[in-house]
């Protein structure tokens, strides 16, 4: 039987704190910070937070490599140049936003109520966010790139949804973090503040999940490219499964859960 061998480092000064052998594809991560636990006694397993860094840091590298244009990606006359169309220089100025974002909001913002997700599952996590990156970044970043059909108005639109979603996904990411206390594992109905881009919650159950996909849709009308928007294909679709097992859990854990709200599109889905 395959078995994985799991370093744990610490987050900060990244000094190795242990080394499992023989952890099994199928061990969650609940399972994996209860050996941690045997090793270190005095870390409480439900206070600690175990995270793949390279999820998020990986697509960020990956897409820089293309974007500079590093050798044997383009040919040689191509090492090392830049595009002359303004979109691309865009397009990974938003890229990197985006993964930067993510990864400060797992170091600081996210708090993680269970760890039932199998250590299989997030290498394959990795696999689809660096492919997907690699697949993009080529074609976006190849010289022979051609800008989108409608010019600067097209790219300035798209940027604009872009930009709104990335604002509208970390405001409900911080509104979240705010219903939970640090160290809790309290469950409570999430409502609107008074910040207007949570005042998605009256229609949906979960719009982190709706800002997520409408940012990329946005950098998929930007770049006009298609690996971006089968990128946001099969994570609008998997969001999707994720939103509706989140709505099915609200409605049966709260009697009060309001009636008008959908998983993840209002009025449809």
């Amino acid at each position: 039987m395959k078995h994985y061998e799991v370093e744990i480092l610490d987050a900060k000064t990244r000094e190795k704190l242990c080394f499992l052998d023989k952890v099994e594809p199928h061990a969650t991560i609940a399972e994996i910070k209860n050996l941690f636990t045997k090793t270190h006694p005095q870390w409480y397993p439900a206070r600690q937070s175990l995270r793949l860094d390279p999820k998020y840091a990986g697509p960020l590298f990956i897409y820089l490599l293309f974007y500079f244009r590093v050798p044997f990606i383009y040919g040689h006359k191509y090492d090392f140049t830049s595009s002359r169309h303004t979109v691309v220089h865009l397009a990974c100025i938003c890229h990197s936003f985006h993964y930067i974002k993510r990864l400060l909001e797992t170091l600081f913002v996210h708090r993680f109520s269970h760890g039932t997700m199998p250590l299989r599952n997030i290498f394959k996590n990795c696999t689809y966010y660096w492919g997907f990156a690699a697949w993009m970044a080529y074609y976006i970043n190849h010289p022979l790139y051609t800008p989108p059909t409608y010019g600067a108005q097209q790219v300035k639109l798209a940027l604009a949804i872009f930009v709104i979603c990335q604002l509208g996904n970390f405001s409900i990411h911080m509104a979240l973090r705010d219903l939970r206390p640090a160290g809790s594992k309290t469950r409570k109905i999430p409502y609107p503040t008074k910040n207007p881009f949570t005042w998605l919650f009256l229609l949906v159950s979960c719009p982190n999940y709706t800002y997520e996909v409408g940012s990329w849709i946005g950098f998929a009308i930007m770049t006009q490219c298609l690996p971006v928007a089968l990128f946001s294909l099969v994570g609008f679709t998997q969001m999707t499964i994720w939103a509706k097992g989140k709505h099915r859990s609200y409605l049966k854990e709260f009697r009060d859960y309001p009636p008008l709200r959908m998983p993840i599109i209002p009025f449809l889905l």
